[in-house]
């Protein structure tokens, strides 16, 4: 129920007419329609932290008995104290949020909840890293609630993201995704209202992420929620440019008696600035194979490999604009002689008098004309004159795409500017055909790309081979649903991070992690040093939580938190990409196949390093008394690359590879030297609660170091980001 809902409920109980004239007036207003996206903002999201110790004021919920697989109590109780009980357990004093009752509950039966309406002073607590190039910056996974880890970005990333990429929940009504602590599924009314309002929180906190002046947005989706989202980003994203590309995933497709079978998915691409494509080698849409003997394209699922890049794409030479019947040009109405036997182009005719019959034009012995026909008939004009087709044909640069069958078929030419590619070197001629026409492809230094075109039917997009299939090689016998093909990712971040090879990319919806493999994918491709930032949960599936519920496990529990899929899927798949390694120590079988093929085993030359979100109290903060806890955010602002500083410096201050920190103002001088001669030093922190003697420190920086004040920004960052629902 919405918030309004709850409040009118309230009222009810109170007041039963007023409440039910206000009831009355909301079922009116409810019921009209508005041009553009209409929906309820439900009440404020809540997520449970099971691992986070209960304090005194927190909101938390009462926990069911262990063994059980009910919700317990989902009422928010406040926290008034916590003291030893008589078997030195803890237990604490509660009372009800909304409303006089009070409890005396054991602290292990509670659960802290955090709504989102509440400020948030959030650390992070690494849980390992693999490094295998000490050089680079590092990729990051973040276990955590999205929505507070995209907070905790804001203060790290403002601004600075070059592309976002997600692959939200579906809203299936399979049970894949949680609003406010429980599964939402297909009989909920209003479904559709809170996935709106999920996906709305998000997006406003991803659009301050991204760079203003140039980045993109990236959203999959499928049918079910596609038409509301495509609305939902017009509305939030109002001055961004918004494109749509539907793409195949499965040519296959998924049977559905009485309906189309499903085979494609959509993709919302939202640019920002000047932000723009970067064309490539392939125009999204080459899945095919021309079938020379019977003049029929056929399509092979199973091929290993897609057409050789940016292969020499022909035209067919009958203009098809309505205006382009015969009679509205001169000279480009006349006959094209094949032979019959092998369908090889014979000769050339001349053009006709517009008054002239074409049938009474006799073909040469053992050859037909073909014409420039509509299939209706009509007259229409070839797109070259004789003069000009003949020259082509001399060099190979038009060929006849014959069906002996009907003995008829269907003229190519190459157009000027494919012409001036193959003279200049940039399509490289490695062959031709039995007719004489050439055959080739971009070469790698090729300047020229093809535009891309809105429907892509990649066999490397293929859901399965390109998913399922590398993760099961990647973490064998660990299962997850629906992963992305890793080459459709790498492909579609191409486009727009190519030419940033330093990018930022962020995925808040990382899942098994494909965003982070194929940045790798693409800094391999050219020597770039783009990282990811990953952000996951370490939710449990539905299925499983009844399994481990019934065993007596809880949220938080070891052996509950082993399943969820951060440390079951997401850190075990990024961490044998790196190192080409399975769990089990066993070099990955196969080779990635497609623009870079390698064998899986000899990893990437990456670092990645993974934290769990902690929720600190701004006291503790403010005083410098978890200053470990705030290290790794001062560290992924300075860049995430080189050496980290995690604890609080005996000298008073330090420097490390991107950035500095100054606790000690006595030291000023020292710090202030250190720094200067310190030439990667882009960003230092300063902890001082004195405007003055900060700006004293930073008088001397040189230019190009930023000045952070420590922890007036920190503390300022997540107060100001309060209040957003």
């Amino acid at each position: 129920m919405s918030r309004l809902t709850d409040l009118i409920a309230q009222v009810k109980t109170k007041d039963p007419t007023l409440g039910s004239d206000l009831e009355a007036e909301f079922r009116v207003l409810s019921e009209r329609r508005v041009f553009g996206l209409n929906f309820e903002r439900h009440r404020p999201e809540a997520v449970e932290l099971p691992q986070r110790p209960v304090r005194k004021g927190d909101k938390v919920h009462i926990l069911p008995p262990r063994r059980s697989t009910g919700h317990g109590d989902q009422r928010l109780w406040r926290v008034l104290r916590t003291e030893v009980g008589g078997t030195s357990s803890r237990i604490a004093h509660l009372t009800l949020l909304d409303g006089d009752e009070t409890q005396t509950v054991p602290v292990d039966d509670l659960v802290v909840v955090a709504e989102f309406r509440d400020t948030i002073y959030p650390g992070l607590r690494s849980t390992g890293r693999v490094e295998h190039d000490g050089d680079k910056p590092y990729h990051t996974v973040i276990n955590a609630e999205n929505y507070h880890a995209l907070q905790t970005l804001l203060y790290t990333h403002r601004g600075k993201v070059d592309c976002i990429y997600i692959d939200p929940p579906y809203n299936t009504g399979a049970k894949d995704w949680k609003y406010n602590n429980d599964y939402v599924d297909g009989e909920d009314i209003y479904r559709h209202s809170k996935w709106l309002a999920f996906m709305e929180r998000r997006l406003l906190l991803a659009k301050e992420l991204l760079n203003p002046v140039d980045s993109v947005l990236i959203v999959t989706i499928d049918e079910r929620e596609c038409l509301r989202l495509g609305l939902l980003l017009e509305q939030t994203f109002s001055e961004a440019t918004i494109q749509m590309v539907t793409s195949v995933i499965s040519a296959k497709g998924a049977v559905r008696p009485g309906r189309f079978s499903r085979v494609e998915e959509h993709i919302f691409i939202i640019t920002f600035g000047s932000a723009t494509i970067s064309h490539w080698s392939s125009n999204m849409l080459p899945s095919y194979r021309e079938e020379v003997n019977n003049g029929q394209e056929s399509y092979d699922e199973t091929a290993d490999s897609e057409p050789a890049p940016a292969q020499i794409e022909w035209l067919g030479l009958r203009r098809r604009e309505p205006s382009s019947i015969r009679g509205s040009r001169p000279n480009q109405f006349y006959p094209i002689f094949v032979n019959i036997e092998n369908g090889s182009l014979h000769s050339i005719g001349a053009p006709l008098p517009d008054d002239l019959d074409r049938n009474s034009i006799v073909a040469p012995s053992s050859t037909v004309a073909l014409w420039p026909l509509k299939p209706d008939g009509t007259e229409m004009l070839w797109g070259l004159t004789p003069e000009v087709l003949r020259r082509n044909w001399a060099h190979g640069f038009a060929r006849v795409n014959w069906n002996p069958k009907r003995q008829t078929g269907t003229v190519y030419y190459l157009p000027s500017g494919t012409i001036e590619r193959i003279r200049s070197g940039t399509i490289a001629v490695t062959g031709r055909s039995d007719d004489g026409s050439v055959q080739g492809h971009a070469t790698s230094e090729s300047s020229v790309r093809t535009p891309p075109k809105r429907v892509w039917n990649m066999q490397s997009h293929n859901a399965e081979t390109g998913g399922t299939n590398i993760l099961s090689r990647l973490i064998p016998k660990r299962s997850f649903p629906y992963p992305k093909s890793l080459y459709a990712v790498e492909d579609v971040l191409r486009f727009f991070v190519k030419d940033k090879p330093s990018a930022t990319a962020i995925d808040f919806f990382a899942g098994s992690g494909t965003t982070a493999h194929a940045v790798m994918r693409l800094n391999r491709q050219d020597g770039g040093r783009r990282q990811c930032i990953s952000v996951t949960n370490n939710e449990v599936s539905a299925d499983e939580q009844g399994t481990l519920r019934r065993e007596g496990l809880r949220p938080g529990d070891l052996g509950w938190e082993r399943w969820g899929i951060c440390d079951y899927i997401t850190k075990p798949r990024i961490e044998a990409a790196i190192t080409g390694r399975t769990p089990a120590g066993d070099p990955i079988k196969g080779d990635y196949k497609f623009t870079d093929e390698f064998p899986m085993a000899e990893g990437f030359e990456e670092n990645v390093e993974f934290f769990t979100l902690t929720y600190e109290t701004p006291w503790r903060v403010a005083r410098n008394r978890d200053f470990a806890a705030i290290a790794p955010l001062l560290w992924l602002r300075a860049g995430a690359q080189g050496c980290r500083i995690d604890t609080v410096p005996d000298s008073g201050w330090a420097v490390a590879d991107r950035y500095a920190v100054l606790v000690d103002l006595d030291q000023a001088k020292l710090f202030l030297n250190a720094v200067a001669d310190a030439s990667g030093v882009r960003i230092v922190f300063i902890v001082t609660d004195d405007d003055r003697r900060f700006q004293m420190v930073c008088s001397p920086l040189p230019d190009q170091v930023e000045p952070v004040r420590l922890y007036e920004s920190y503390l300022a960052n997540f107060e100001i980001n309060t209040g957003r629902e």
